[in-house]
C-alpha cells in the first residue's frame, strides 16, 4: 500500500489547489489527532487527517505516511537495533557493555522511550527504571530438558517441581485499581477475559502487584481440562465474550510474584516468592489456585510427580532452582520443562496457497520456517491439521485466511506471500536435508496440530534446532 501511495503521488498530474509543505509538526499532529476522535462521524474526519497529509506530500512522503498508519514500516528495525543504537548514542566506547544493560532495564519495563530519557539524564539513571505493574512483560522463560537428571543438574538439588499447563501465558498486573492482562507476546488481552479480571479481584491480595500465571480453558459440565487450543479461540476473539466465558471458561494457575504493594521481588528468591505468592492468593475451585507443587531432591519422587502430571492430562512439569532470582526475557537455567519427547516445531508460516472444490476461497496449505540471524528459512508445507468446519478444540482453514490475510505481502497464481507473524506448532515424521527449501531441510508427513496466538516470532524454532533434529534422526 505504501508503495501504491508514492507511485500515485510521483506521478499525478495535477498540482493541489492549496498546497504546503509538509513538517514533522504537521505529520505528528495530524497522526496523533485519529486518536483522539471516536463516535459519529469520526471515520470522516480520520479520512480528512490523512488525505490532507497525502495531498501536500511527495511520493517518498506518501509511502512512509500511508505505512505509519498501517502500523507496517517494514524498515527491518527490531529490538536489538534500538538497543545497540542507544548504547552507540550515548557511550560508544563502552557500547556492548551499556548494551547489555539496556536490554536488562528493557526486559523490566518494555519502553526504549522511557530508557532513552533517562540516559539523556546519565547512565545511572537507568539504575532508577525497575518493574512496573499495568505494562506488558518480557517473562522468563525455561531451557528444555528430556531427563529428570538433567533438570537437578541445571537447578540443583532439592528443586522445586510443578505441573505445567496446557494453558497459555499471562501476566496479570493491578496498578490505582486497575487490572490489566497481558500475554507472553506482549499483547494486551483484559478486554477477552472480563471473568478472569472479576476472580482477580476477589482473590488476589494486594494494592498492586504483577503475577505470573497460565490460564487453562476447561469444559463447564465435565470439568475436565481441554487442550491450549480450545482455550485459544477466546484470545482471538473480541466479540460476544459473554457466551464464550460460559463455553469456555478458565482457571487461573499462579506460580510467580514479582511486584507487590510497590517493590519489585525480582532479587528475591524463588522459595520467596512462592512463600508469597500463597499469601496473597485465595483459592477458589476451577477459578484460581498455585501450581500444584513439590519440593524434592529424589529422582525417584520427580518422576513419580512428572507421570501423575501426565495421568492427569497436563503437558509435563516444571523444574525451578529454589535460589533464583526472576530475569525477565531470559531462557535461562533458573527453570526448565521436561514433556514427552514429541518431534514438533514452532514455526512461522511465510506464504500460503488457496484451496481447490470444497476448500475454495480458504487459505489451505502454508509454507513454514525456521530462523537464523533474522532472517526466515523456509522447512516445508503443510497442508493438514486444521478443521474445516468450526469446532471448539481446533482452528479452522477459515479462521487461519482471515488471520493471513492481513498479512499479505504479493501474490502470484494461487500463491500469496505473507509477513511472517503466525506461529504454529507442527508435528512430523522426521527430516531430511533438501534443496527445495531455503533452510537446506523439508519436514516429512508435517501436521499443524495448534495456532499458537500466545508466542512470538521469536519463539520459533532456529536452524540450529531443525538441524539437531537431522543428527538424531540420523542417530536413530
Amino acid at each position: 500500500m505504501g508503495e501504491v501511495a508514492e507511485e500515485l503521488m510521483k506521478n499525478r498530474k495535477q498540482a493541489p489547489l492549496y498546497s504546503k509543505k509538509l513538517t514533522v509538526d504537521k505529520v505528528f499532529d495530524n497522526l496523533r489527532k485519529l486518536f483522539d476522535l471516536d463516535g459519529k462521524g469520526s471515520v470522516d474526519k480520520k479520512t480528512s487527517l490523512i488525505a490532507e497529509l497525502l495531498t501536500n506530500s511527495n511520493g517518498t512522503e506518501a509511502k512512509w505516511i500511508v505505512r505509519t498508519v498501517l502500523g507496517d514500516l517494514r524498515i527491518g528495525v527490531a529490538d536489538s537495533t534500538l538497543r545497540d543504537s542507544l548504547a552507540e548514542a550515548f557511550d560508544s566506547e563502552n557500547k556492548k557493555e551499556l548494551a547489555h544493560k539496556i536490554e536488562d532495564v528493557y526486559d523490566l519495563n518494555n519502553d526504549f522511550g522511557e530508557i532513552f530519557r533517562a540516559l539523556k539524564k546519565g547512565k545511572k539513571e537507568l539504575d532508577k527504571i525497575s518493574l512496573s505493574p499495568g505494562k506488558a512483560l518480557n517473562v522468563m522463560l525455561p531451557v528444555k530438558v528430556t531427563e529428570i537428571s538433567e533438570a537437578f543438574r541445571i537447578c540443583g538439588k532439592p528443586a522445586a517441581l510443578e505441573h505445567k499447563y496446557d494453558g497459555f501465558r499471562v501476566v496479570i498486573t493491578k496498578k490505582d485499581d486497575e487490572i490489566k492482562l497481558f500475554t507472553r507476546r506482549l499483547e494486551e488481552v483484559t478486554n477477552q477475559f472480563p471473568d478472569v479480571i472479576e476472580v482477580v479481584r476477589k482473590n488476589i491480595k494486594g494494592k498492586d502487584f504483577i503475577v505470573d500465571s497460565e490460564v487453562v480453558g476447561y469444559d463447564p459440565i465435565t470439568k475436565k481440562y481441554k487442550p491450549f487450543e480450545a482455550i485459544s479461540q477466546r484470545i482471538r476473539r473480541k466479540y460476544h465474550i459473554d457466551d464464550l466465558i460460559k463455553k469456555l471458561p478458565v482457571e487461573i494457575n499462579a506460580f510467580d510474584v514479582i511486584y507487590l504493594d510497590g517493590k519489585s521481588l525480582v532479587e528475591k528468591t524463588f522459595k520467596e516468592r512462592r512463600k508469597i505468592l500463597e499469601k496473597i492468593i485465595k483459592i477458589s475451585n476451577f477459578k484460581i489456585r498455585t501450581s500444584t507443587q513439590i519440593v524434592t531432591d529424589s529422582e525417584e519422587k520427580a518422576m513419580e510427580f512428572y507421570h501423575k502430571a501426565l495421568d492427569l492430562g497436563e503437558e509435563g512439569i516444571m523444574i525451578k532452582k529454589l535460589d533464583s532470582v526472576y530475569k525477565p526475557g531470559r531462557y535461562i537455567g533458573y527453570m526448565v520443562k521436561m514433556k514427552p519427547e514429541a518431534k514438533d516445531l514452532d514455526l512461522v508460516i511465510t506464504s500460503a496457497e488457496y484451496g481447490t472444490g470444497k476448500r475454495a476461497g480458504w487459505l489451505t496449505s502454508y509454507i513454514v520456517a525456521c530462523h537464523k540471524e533474522g532472517k526466515y528459512l523456509n522447512v516445508g508445507k503443510v497442508a493438514s491439521g486444521l478443521k474445516e468446519k468450526e469446532s471448539e478444540n481446533g482452528t479452522t482453514y477459515s479462521e487461519m485466511t482471515e488471520l493471513l490475510k492481513p498479512l499479505i505481502i504479493s501474490e502470484k497464481g494461487n500463491r500469496v506471500k505473507v509477513k511472517p507473524k503466525i506461529v504454529v506448532s507442527v508435528t512430523y515424521q522426521n527430516i531430511q536435508k533438501s534443496p527445495t527449501y531455503s533452510s537446506g531441510f523439508a519436514m516429512r508427513f508435517p501436521r499443524i496440530t495448534h495456532y499458537r496466538p500466545d508466542r512470538n516470532i521469536k519463539d520459533i524454532a532456529s536452524l540450529k534446532d531443525i538441524e539437531k533434529e537431522t543428527k538424531t534422526n540420523d542417530w536413530k
